[in-house]
């Protein structure tokens, strides 16, 4: 039995999947839902002093909002409670999954529901997915969600 149920969202395909995975499941346990969304930006390598990040990080908080809104959306149709997070990954220091982790202990959530391939292209390369690294530090259980085909 979950009492509390993280899902990371990024506004993908397959987070959606999540998602709707995670909704099913908390609506079953009568658990708290989570939806987590954890801003991305990536370092900037600019040798101008005169350039501003801001717009670009406004603009991930705000798909950030968006996505979150969505979430909860669906959270009030399906009848589930539970509350949105928005995270920020940093530059030099945690990475998304790292967050994650953060908040799945700050939440003491039971399980966590993770797509399997999100937008995180730039860390992707780098690193490797934001799911198989979570995999890797997690200590509780995680329920990996693939992107549904149409058959």
């Amino acid at each position: 039995m979950y009492k509390r149920i993280l899902v990371p969202i990024d506004g993908s395909e397959t987070s959606m999947c999540a998602l709707d995975t995670a909704l099913k499941l908390a609506h079953e346990h009568d658990a708290e839902l989570r939806p987590l969304y954890v801003v991305d930006a990536p370092p900037m390598m600019y040798s101008e002093a005169a350039f501003d990040p801001t717009p670009m990080h406004e603009a991930f908080v705000k798909e950030g909002t968006h996505v979150l809104a969505d979430a909860v959306a669906k959270m009030q149709r399906e009848g589930v409670k539970g509350s949105t997070q928005v995270l920020e990954a940093e530059p030099v220091g945690d990475d998304i999954a790292q967050q994650i982790s953060h908040a799945v202990r700050d939440s003491d959530a039971d399980l966590v529901v993770m797509g399997t391939h999100g937008r995180r292209g730039w860390r992707r390369l780098v690193l490797g997915s934001v799911a198989e690294r979570f995999l890797r530090i997690s200590t509780r259980p995680v329920l990996l969600v693939p992107l549904r085909t149409a058959t």
